[in-house]
């Protein structure tokens, strides 16, 4: 195991944020006698980021909390082309007005995890956009394109998995690589950014910056990945049977992101933990050394504080106490809702709620006595349910809502 002397690699290591470093002891030194400016590219393709990118908005929290200048670099520019990496087909063209009112959104959510100002450990959100609108073609290609290999680009993972399915990659997703290698040339001439970081497949990606940076301007930066964040099963973590994990709460309730947090599968709690909450690493080993039924203990306390987090203390307690009510046989008032006017047929408000993707699924669900009406097994599919008073409706042990006039 590497002994890391800066503060900063020393937390990422012990919170389980590394997988590669481009020259891990030279990062490392300069972590340890100067502040170290670094950056995340973000999609701006949707109104909300998922559960998905919250390893990343965390990384930046670590790096502020060690002392160092996160920059939240928003993809308004390259979001116009989007980014192909392990994408089986183009993405969607957006115009200017749709990414911009994603920035704005999505800036609520930074808002909770890191704090902006003037300061030399303050956080700063840019937009690419800003250099890259204003690019000339034939310059660019001249000043940039120069420093890339076509045969080189070619081998990268993103590019061979298109290719080798006989699937479109446009020549404007080819160009994305170049845009991103020159979003770290930019912004270490603007600000003297060291670091870019992201998830593991973007290594390729980072390393050109790397690289670009060095050839351009003869300056030392460094990359950093983390790993792919995976949960028990092998799943890809955020996404479910309803769809993904967003982080604005206009999108996903504050309830139902701590019951995200709460399903935790027993043997992920621990790294969890250390990622997406600031719990002490000595009350996480002991959370995550409980057996049986008392590991429950720790599922809530992640829950709650993941919660807190993203949501506000007030939100995640409301959450905790309402769970609480439900798997003790009442009804929490915060549960998600479903209005049925003069009735609703049991199997279409199942389907209403997200609870499964089809009729004919809530049909077998039923079949299988899964689903229950305040708390009493659900045998008839055909059954309409008027709610002259709030009714809880189950699937399973951890799917709630009321039903409500």
């Amino acid at each position: 195991m590497t002994t890391y002397r800066s503060s900063l690699l020393r937390l990422l290591d012990e919170r389980g944020y590394i997988h590669q470093v481009t020259d891990a002891a030279a990062l490392d030194a300069l972590a340890e006698k100067e502040t170290v400016t670094a950056y995340i590219g973000f999609d701006a393709t949707a109104p909300s980021l998922h559960v998905g990118s919250l390893v990343q908005i965390m990384l930046l929290r670590r790096l502020q909390q060690a002392g160092h200048r996160p920059v939240v670099l928003m993809g308004g520019g390259t979001s116009k082309i989007g980014d192909p990496s392990f994408k089986a087909e183009e993405r969607k063209l957006l115009d200017d007005a749709m990414i911009t009112a994603n920035i704005a959104s999505i800036r609520r959510v930074f808002d909770r995890f890191l704090t902006f100002g003037d300061g030399p450990g303050d956080a700063i959100l840019l937009d690419n956009a800003e250099w890259l609108d204003e690019l000339q073609y034939i310059p660019f290609l001249r000043d940039i394109g120069r420093h890339f290999s076509v045969n080189r680009m070619l081998t990268f993972d993103s590019v061979q998995l298109r290719l080798e399915r006989e699937q479109s990659l446009s020549f404007l997703e080819f160009n994305y690589m170049i845009t991103q290698a020159y979003d770290f040339l930019e912004l270490e001439r603007r600000l003297g950014c060291r670091l870019q970081m992201g998830g593991s497949d973007q290594w390729g990606n980072i390393v050109n910056g790397v690289e670009l940076c060095r050839r351009a301007d003869g300056v030392e930066v460094f990359g950093l990945t983390t790993p792919l964040i995976t949960t028990a099963d092998g799943a890809k973590m955020g996404k479910t049977e309803q769809g993904a994990v967003w982080l604005n709460e206009d999108l996903l309730s504050a309830y139902d992101y701590w019951q995200f947090w709460r399903n935790t599968d027993d043997a992920d709690v621990g790294k969890f933990l250390r990622r997406f909450t600031d719990l002490p690493l000595a009350d996480i080993a002991m959370l995550e050394n409980l057996q049986g039924a008392e590991l429950n203990t720790a599922k809530i306390a992640l829950a709650t504080a993941a919660t807190a987090m993203l949501h506000g203390d007030e939100a995640a307690r409301t959450a905790q106490e309402t769970a609480k009510a439900t798997f003790e046989g009442g009804a929490g008032e915060d549960l998600p809702t479903l209005s049925v006017g003069d009735g609703v047929n049991i199997a279409h408000a199942l389907t209403q709620l997200g609870f499964t993707p089809s009729n004919k699924e809530a049909k077998r669900k039923i079949a299988e006595g899964a689903v229950r009406l305040n708390d009493e097994v659900v045998s008839d599919p055909g059954l309409v349910v008027a709610a002259t008073e709030p009714m809880k409706l189950s699937l399973g042990r951890k799917k709630h809502a009321l039903l409500v006039k």
